[in-house]
């Protein structure tokens, strides 16, 4: 049997899920700057709630980002040091594209904009396509100011936006916002959705080591790409 844990402190909610051969349950608390004191006991809790021992686990799953730079440091250290203590391999699963599969599979949605309030006026913000029963990246994850974004010509109506950048849906151009046919604000990403990401990741070989854990902050790399 398989069985993959995922963890995610990247917004003002705290999630963990366990994937075992299919099955996902998982536990969600809003604890803002209560990360670091709930994620570990959390992971407990769902871990006697399935009846299985941490030394069972065939892999640890994180959203690596983008997202609050305080929770995803925590997420990506929790899954570094649970992976090396069992000595298992890691998964870093991006919050946009955790994002884009809730959607997909609550919503039905074919076409996704995943966005997020990256603050300072900007968004952190992919595009994803449904294809053949996978997510597939149409626009990489990027963080950019919203008048900025470009799209290629998509149907009117055709993308479902989600997550907190919906509320800077206004300033987007009117050309994008015509593309956007349905709104879901208020989500935010969950473990549920990397563990079922990560869990395809892992069938395909798509795993690294524990030392490889690293945050994506999107924001930090453009500036480094400037400089």
């Amino acid at each position: 049997m398989t069985s993959l844990l995922a963890l995610d402190a990247s917004s003002s909610a705290c999630s963990v899920a366990l994937w075992m051969n299919g099955n996902v349950i998982g536990r969600v608390e809003h604890a803002p700057r209560g990360h670091t004191r709930r994620l570990m006991p959390m992971i407990d809790a769902l871990l006697d709630e399935a009846g299985i021992a941490r030394t069972s686990l065939d892999a640890i799953a994180y959203g690596h980002g983008p997202g609050a730079f305080t929770g995803i440091r925590i997420a990506a250290g929790a899954a570094q040091g649970i992976a090396y203590g069992l000595g298992c391999p890691l998964l870093g699963v991006s919050t946009l594209r955790a994002l884009a599969h809730n959607a997909w599979q609550r919503d039905g949605a074919s076409l996704v904009m995943p966005v997020l309030d990256a603050r300072l006026g900007e968004l952190y913000v992919a595009l994803y396509r449904v294809e053949q029963g996978r997510l597939e990246a149409v626009m990489a994850d990027s963080v950019m100011a919203p008048e900025s974004l470009e799209l290629a010509s998509c149907s009117p109506g055709s993308i479902t936006m989600i997550g907190s950048g919906v509320a800077l849906m206004d300033r987007l151009s009117s050309e994008v916002r015509t593309y956007v046919g349905a709104t879901l604000e208020h989500r935010e990403p969950e473990a549920r959705d990397i563990a079922q990401l990560a869990a395809m990741d892992f069938a395909s070989g798509l795993i690294t080591s524990p030392q490889e854990a690293l945050p994506v902050y999107l924001r930090d790399q453009v500036v480094s790409s400037k400089r």
